[in-house]
């Protein structure tokens, strides 16, 4: 399976690597929310979202590493933006259980256009 995966184009792969490394960090940023008690203290939070992140590191870095390849650092961030933008909707509305409102749908239309604009020769 990993031997497919490195066939795959650096930024096929560093799109991969972004979705799963942003789906660990919404959890690490957001999970303690709705799954620790709030009789918690924010230290717990805090501990419990640094054990995840380290998970989340795991996938960043080398996803940052393999699109450096063939992008730069300003498309990468972008490229990174989007993805957790797109990937926070489902994660807001599936985990969360939050409303989705129009400003998210126009809010990723500005982001398309950032990545138009940062990719565009």
């Amino acid at each position: 399976m990993f031997s497919v995966f490195t066939q795959l184009p650096p930024i096929a792969q560093t799109v991969i690597l972004l979705c799963i490394s942003n789906t660990i960090m919404f959890c690490a940023w957001y999970g303690h929310l709705r799954f620790v008690s709030p009789n918690r203290t924010w230290l717990f939070a805090v501990v419990l979202g640094w054990g995840i992140a380290f998970f989340e590191y795991l996938f960043n870095v080398p996803a940052n590493r393999i699109g450096y390849q063939v992008m730069s650092v300003a498309q990468l961030k972008i490229l990174q933006e989007v993805i957790s933008l797109v990937m926070f909707i489902p994660f807001m509305m599936l985990v969360m259980k939050e409303p989705l409102k129009m400003n998210y749908i126009y809010a990723g239309c500005c982001m398309v256009g950032a990545v138009y604009f940062m990719f565009r020769d």
